[in-house]
């Protein structure tokens, strides 16, 4: 998501309050009468507001910089209009009360417990929820150096804990890592289940979703999963991203969204509904969010769905109704 949008520039739970609550997953509770929850609730991806959070990328060499300044000095990078730390006030904007984290936003507030206390009283004054972190920029999970692979996740834990501190069920990883289809594999799944049992002693979820590289083929990231054999280790479908390979004009090798949403979906804790542009009936140009939503209620999940655009068409206040919009009708049609 952060490199593939950078590159276009410069060339999910019920009830989650921002106290700690069941995972997002779960068919049922005791506590919450079944016939009251809607199957699904829409949520608000934060990368869907970067531009407004980052700023101008117009400068030359911006990526190199952008990426030598989240190393160096992350709060650097944060030079937009809106603060990271109103997103629960933004997203209540909407009329949405359940919102996505990116930890690009806030890598240099990791450690800054006052700043989490702060926010986790914006969540509550706005009665917004916390439902997942996705985390970038944290090492590679799945690095075949066995050290890189420990700061990596050790990294993660904190991000684990600040999930836990502000009661999302889960952060989003990536598992990238350099080798052949097998070892990554075989790196991630140790790498998963290594963070796997952390999240589990913080009652979090450790979810990957199909981010590029290898986890963009549905099936070897399936399998991935099932390897982990975990139960907080699991999915966060994303409508998009099933991209193999890129060219200079795109997507050169892309995987079947259907086959893939479908093979991703039995272990999803929550999913990201990708939007970029649309047509003059409101409907995304690039994704069937009818077709989608019928793979996602066949399998089973109840929870809920993020909004992530990620277009240029259409500003990012307009995208963000737009794939609202088109949520609530796909939602209704099922």
């Amino acid at each position: 998501m952060l490199q593939k949008s950078l590159l276009v520039f410069i060339t999910l739970a019920f009830f989650l309050a921002c106290n700690p609550k069941k995972d997002s997953s779960e068919k049922s509770t005791d506590s919450i009468d079944k016939d009251t929850v809607p199957d699904f609730q829409i949520s608000l991806a934060q990368w869907s507001l970067h531009r407004s959070f980052f700023g101008p990328r117009d400068q030359e060499g911006y990526a190199e910089w952008y990426f030598k300044m989240l190393e160096e000095s992350p709060d650097s990078v944060l030079r937009g209009e809106l603060d990271p730390i109103d997103f629960p006030e933004i997203a209540k904007g909407y009329g949405i009360n359940s919102i996505e984290l990116v930890s690009t936003f806030y890598l240099g507030k990791v450690d800054n417990d006052e700043y989490w206390a702060t926010f986790k009283q914006k969540c509550e004054d706005a009665g917004v929820n916390v439902g997942l972190i996705m985390c970038d920029a944290v090492g590679k999970i799945a690095d075949a150096d066995s050290s890189a692979q420990m700061e990596a996740i050790e990294k993660h834990h904190k991000w684990v804990d600040i999930a836990k501190f502000l009661g999302a069920h889960s952060i989003r990883v990536n598992v990238a890592g350099e080798g052949s289809r097998e070892e990554v594999a075989s790196n991630a799944v140790d790498g998963l289940k290594k963070l796997g049992t952390y999240g589990a002693e913080k009652d979090i979820n450790i979810i990957v979703e199909n981010h590029g590289g290898y986890s963009s083929d549905g099936k070897w990231l399936a399998n991935v999963i099932q390897k982990t054999g975990m139960e907080n280790v699991g999915t966060l479908p994303d409508f998009g991203n099933f991209c193999l390979e890129w060219g200079p004009e795109g997507c050169v090798n892309a995987y079947d969204k259907y086959q893939g949403i479908t093979e991703l979906m039995p272990y999803a804790k929550a999913v990201s509904a990708k939007s970029n542009a649309f047509d003059e009936q409101g409907n995304e140009t690039e994704s069937d969010y009818f077709r989608i939503m019928k793979i996602v209620k066949d399998s089973g999940y109840r929870g809920y769905i993020g909004i992530e655009y990620e277009g240029n068409e259409l500003s990012e206040d307009e995208g963000i109704k737009a794939t609202k919009a088109l949520l609530e009708k796909a939602i209704e049609q099922l």
